[in-house]
């Protein structure tokens, strides 16, 4: 599938519908639920978010602004600021164009402190990828640090909302009166986020104890922007993480949420677009019944347990809880596991090479692939043929020349493919969606 890392704009937003004057949420990655507009950058414009109330709390969603309130935005950060700010690879795993691209940034960190930010920033990153499929897949991602220095330390709404602080991205708690939301201004992240060489994905890190985050996906990227979501998080809140975590099970996994509000009722759509949420009870027929009656990394069995994307019946999940439920659980089920796996796919590739796939190459030239580093869950295959025929003596080979498979003539065709044999796969469209190919001609 040699294509599939070009459609890096194929993000999978997680923002919900308004469906009753009540402006009760059915995710926009539910079929048949019109989503929300994510409305760029400038004055008036609105984001739909995903909060927690606390580390055990039932998420909820809110409408908040783009930019932060006059008085929190009041001091506005130089416009040499984000030209001037320092770029750090914490891993380069592969070429951007193959390569899921996570962007980490401070805000409430003065220049003083950028090693502080550093170091949080590494914390964080330990806590998410300790979490599978993200610690098997990590070699998946290039992940980037860009420093963003504050006038002032802390950041506005902590400890109270009445604390106002001059930070680089006028981050601030009690967003829309809600004291654990923790929203910021997203022109800035933009300006910040565009220092490095691609962002998918952006986590900014709060410099505060105070639990509290926000999730926010865009259908299309803000304005001038290149990701299609951003989590906030606090620094050392020690479960603040997880926020992070969540939001990408939605932003790269396509995953709906797996808790239901009190008063929502029966679930009014037809279908659902996402792999974790089914409207039969009809095992047999689940979009999950390869895995039906497994014992779970949640500690749960796969089943069908009603209650899900909001809604209190006639709606089904495949486990009685998880990371897509509540934060109260820090694994996803092997539904979700699966979906993320696939996600990852989407965005990256477990083969690269230094020749260009199309070019020409000479009998005798080495063609060399390398393979991600990924571990643990995964197990990539490498296989090469000519002209689509299999050449099984050089299964596994990095490094090869045209002559070398059995292909000395000119108009020849070289292909290497590799595909994830992981056992966390057992939909064959997901496997297909882990393989990827590139094909040279001899001349």
């Amino acid at each position: 599938m040699p294509g599939i890392r070009s459609a890096r704009t194929r993000w999978i937003t997680s923002v919900g519908a308004v469906v009753t004057a009540a402006a009760l949420l059915a995710g926009a990655h539910t079929a048949g639920a019109a989503p929300v507009p994510a409305t760029g950058p400038g004055a008036g414009g609105t984001h739909q978010v995903e909060y927690f109330d606390g580390p055990g709390g039932t998420p909820r969603h809110k409408t908040v602004p783009a930019e932060a309130p006059a008085g929190i935005a009041r001091h506005r950060a130089s416009a040499a600021a984000p030209a001037a700010a320092a770029v750090t690879p914490v891993q380069e795993t592969g070429p951007v164009s193959g390569r899921l691209d996570l962007v980490l940034m401070g805000d409430g960190y003065t220049a003083a402190q950028q090693a502080d930010f550093h170091a949080d920033a590494q914390a964080t990153l330990d806590h998410v990828f300790a979490i599978e499929p993200y610690a098997s897949y990590r070699g998946l991602f290039n992940i980037w640090l860009v420093d963003t220095a504050s006038a002032e330390s802390g950041v506005s709404g902590d400890p109270t909302a009445g604390v106002v602080r001059d930070t680089a991205l006028s981050s601030y708690f009690f967003c829309e009166d809600t004291e654990r939301l923790l929203c910021l201004d997203t022109s800035k992240v933009t300006a910040y986020a565009n220092r490095a060489p691609a962002s998918d994905i952006v986590f900014v890190i709060a410099n505060s104890a105070k639990y509290g985050g926000a999730g926010y996906s865009f259908p299309t990227p803000p304005d001038g922007a290149s990701y299609h979501g951003v989590a906030t998080m606090s620094s050392d809140n020690p479960q603040s993480y997880l926020i992070g975590a969540h939001e990408l099970g939605h932003s790269i996994g396509n995953l709906a949420d797996e808790y239901q509000y009190a008063g929502f009722g029966a679930y009014p759509y037809p279908v659902s677009g996402s792999s974790n949420i089914s409207v039969t009870p009809q095992l047999g027929t689940s979009k999950w019944y390869r895995w039906l009656g497994e014992q779970d990394p949640t500690g749960s069995v796969i089943g069908a347990y009603e209650g899900g994307d909001y809604y209190e019946t006639g709606v089904y999940r495949p486990t009685s809880t998880s990371l897509m439920r509540t934060l109260a659980s820090t694994e996803f089920n092997h539904v979700g596991r699966e979906a993320m796996i696939k996600g990852f796919y989407t965005y990256a590739d477990g083969m690269t090479s230094t020749v260009p796939a199309g070019t020409r190459v000479r009998p005798g030239q080495k063609i060399g692939v390398r393979l991600a580093p990924v571990t643990g869950l995964s197990g990539l295959k490498l296989t090469w043929y000519v002209d689509g025929k299999q050449v099984t003596r050089a299964a596994g080979a990095l490094s090869v020349t045209p002559a070398q498979l059995g292909a000395p003539r000119s108009g020849q065709r070289v292909t290497a493919t590799v595909t994830d044999t992981t056992a966390a796969v057992r939909d064959p469209a997901v496997r297909a969606a882990t393989s990827n190919s590139l094909t040279w001609q001899v001349r």
